[in-house]
């Protein structure tokens, strides 16, 4: 598709090395040339990967927008691999402020540590709900909900059943509690590598009360350039954190949306959380909200937009800081929110969901997309 959208070659190739390299080959007859892929942080990684490792130029679709585009071009939103391919080049085409897909080592290592740390994890939980369910049929009680390997093992010193469905319970369960003494060094070895890591990058959301090293890598891995946000709003539209209007009549109420990127939502909520386990700010704002008639759950939401608004600055401030000695100085940024710490002041933005950013009437793309 050329820069006025006019549609001048298309192909149906193979997902295996002869398809790519029959689609590469059918591609060198434009020189000049980008192409658009549609989730380049999902299911079209693997082919923007290839493509650049090969040199190309790729930028990211998101589906939102090639759906979107879907059903203005067509009128319904049936998807077809004809069409999902002519919506996913308009974008291409049309939009500007399309994230590049960059070939970046220290972020493509993060993911793979952060996801393996996550691997790591949802084996702990789900070892230790096994292990409790042993406990529960071995002890009567059971066994605390917070249990950890050793509290479990001298437990499990005290059971010594003579029937054969007892005694295998409890070989079940001691081969559990290995497995989660296994657990434990791997999850401590991973965060201990995943802090250097995430230190190396210069990055200072560590420093923010409720973001450790996997938080921290979260961020960083999803959002990769907090520039393509135009303000925080955008920034607390994409992560889900933006409350959507629910007023009606003359009752103004706001409720929690369940759109966006759900892991950074997940990282916010951890920190949510840790904030209202300690005397924090975090905590005084919580309480704050409750005491002016928030409920509990609209009190969380209230504190997520505004941690939000917090992480999003303080990414800002991080990547301007990386680039004041390079071209164009210091980033100007119009936030209130404090970056120097995880306080959700009461100036954070009260909006839920952005207005329209400025942006060109064309992508300043070669020729081709």
């Amino acid at each position: 598709m050329t820069s006025d959208e006019t549609v001048v070659g298309g192909g149906r190739f193979d997902t295996d090395r002869d398809g790519y390299m029959a689609m590469r080959k059918y591609s060198t007859q434009w020189t000049n040339r980008v192409w658009a892929i549609e989730g380049c942080q999902g299911i079209g990684r693997h082919i923007a990967n290839r493509l650049l490792a090969d040199g190309e130029q790729v930028v990211d679709v998101p589906p939102k927008l090639s759906a979107r585009a879907r059903v203005f071009a067509t009128g319904q939103g049936r998807k077809t691999d004809a069409t999902d391919a002519h919506s996913i080049a308009l974008v291409g085409t049309r939009m500007a402020g399309l994230r590049p897909v960059v070939n970046d080592e220290q972020l493509a290592l993060l993911r793979i540590l952060v996801d393996r740390r996550r691997s790591l994890g949802e084996d702990h939980t789900r070892m230790v709900s096994q292990l409790h369910q042993l406990l529960l049929e071995l002890i009567p009680g059971g066994a605390k909900k917070s249990l950890s390997a050793a509290q479990a093992k001298a437990l499990l010193a005290t059971v010594r059943p003579r029937d054969a469905v007892g005694k295998a319970r409890r070989r079940v369960a001691a081969e559990l509690i290995s497995d989660l003494e296994r657990v434990y060094r791997r999850s401590k070895d991973a965060d201990k590598e995943l802090k250097e890591l995430v230190a190396s990058t210069g990055t200072t959301l560590m420093d923010l009360h409720g973001i450790g090293p996997s938080g921290a890598a979260r961020l960083l891995v999803e959002v990769s350039d907090i520039t393509r946000f135009p303000d925080r709003a955008h920034f607390a539209s994409w992560n889900g954190t933006a409350p959507i209007d629910a007023s009606s009549g003359d009752q103004v109420r706001h409720r929690l949306s369940r759109a966006g990127n759900r892991q950074i939502n997940r990282v916010l909520h951890i920190m949510a959380t840790v904030q209202l386990r300690n005397p924090t700010e975090g905590r005084a704002y919580f309480d704050r909200k409750k005491t002016a008639g928030k409920t509990s759950m609209e009190a969380m939401r209230a504190l997520k937009r505004r941690l939000s608004d917090i992480i999003y600055r303080t990414m800002i401030n991080d990547t301007a800081v990386a680039t004041a000695a390079g071209p164009g100085g210091q980033r100007e940024t119009t936030t209130d929110s404090n970056a120097t710490s995880s306080h959700p002041h009461a100036s954070s933005s009260e909006k839920s969901l952005p207005g329209p950013a400025t942006a060109q009437l064309k992508t300043p793309l070669p020729m081709m997309s």
